[in-house]
């Protein structure tokens, strides 16, 4: 990641790395990269001296109007204003809303979005709509091999923008049980532990969520091998998937979801009520 002065203030990478497997998404870059360089041309600039402006290098410049990389919001405002563009760049913004994410992350936010009711159980790790930036960061960061800054950027964006869905209005009911193990690692540090239990206090109390912990004392429920997700949609169709079944990948088959609602089901029911749950993080929290 090149990091730069620009009139005072440090910049990084003007754009993401591009998955040449996201064919959708490369389309998209290719017509960002070409309204970039017309609007360049249009002010008689050449590519190095719009790097000199807005803090980037010639070869930069050249990759992002090639769709090679994908801006930066930040990047397209500083291109806009040096550009004299009247808001058509910092526009651009808009065209590169799902694109700026990778391509998994996006097919998943899609399904989230049509989603009427959510199932999630997790064994390990809180679940990823559940974490805190901070908590999540220090996951990530803790991957091998590493990701590379940028990389690391792009995920933490995604994973913010995927947990606006807890926020929407009208709101989808939630039902989360999370192993207590997941609970206790001190991912970050004891203070980020801390505040991270203190979000899932305040996650548990809106009121179209269902918060569960499972106690590790509990004998082994059904399917505790792997993350099991459910998601209902509005018309009456769904999707789900589990680790370590059905390759892992997601499933819409009525049998299949009828065997994924059924573990599902029995893993709730031996979890904590949401009450009892509320305690034991309350309780977690007062030994942290």
């Amino acid at each position: 990641m090149s990091v730069q002065d620009v009139d005072g203030v440090v910049v990084e990478d003007a754009g993401w790395e591009v998955d040449p497997s996201d064919e959708p998404g490369m389309a998209v870059l290719a017509v960002v990269g070409r309204r970039l360089k017309d609007r360049r041309e249009r002010a008689g600039l050449s590519a190095a001296e719009l790097g000199d402006l807005t803090g980037y290098g010639e070869d930069m410049i050249r990759k992002l109007e090639r769709g090679d990389r994908i801006p930066r919001p930040e990047f397209l405002d500083r291109a806009d204003e040096v550009l004299d563009a009247g808001g058509v760049v910092a526009d651009l913004k808009n065209d590169l809303k799902e694109v700026r994410y990778p391509k998994p992350i996006r097919d998943l936010a899609k399904l989230e979005a049509r989603a009427v009711e959510f199932g999630m159980y997790t064994n390990f790790d809180i679940h990823g709509l559940l974490q805190t930036e901070e908590f999540s960061r220090a996951m990530m960061q803790n991957w091998r091999p590493m990701y590379a800054p940028a990389q690391l950027e792009r995920y933490m964006a995604a994973r913010e923008a995927r947990s606006a869905v807890l926020r929407k209005d009208p709101a989808p009911e939630f039902s989360f049980v999370q192993e207590e193990v997941s609970l206790r690692r001190p991912v970050g540090g004891r203070m980020v532990l801390r505040r991270q239990l203190e979000h899932l206090l305040e996650v548990s109390e809106l009121p179209h969520v269902s918060f569960q912990v499972m106690p590790t004392e509990c004998a082994a429920p059904p399917g505790s091998t792997g993350v099991i997700e459910i998601l209902k949609f509005g018309d009456g169709k769904a999707v789900g998937r589990m680790d370590g079944d059905f390759g892992g990948r997601p499933v819409s088959d009525p049998k299949r979801l009828r065997l994924l609602d059924l573990r599902y089901g029995i893993i709730r029911s031996m979890a904590l009520t949401p009450v009892e749950s509320r305690g034991f993080i309350e309780r977690l929290l007062g030994e942290t």
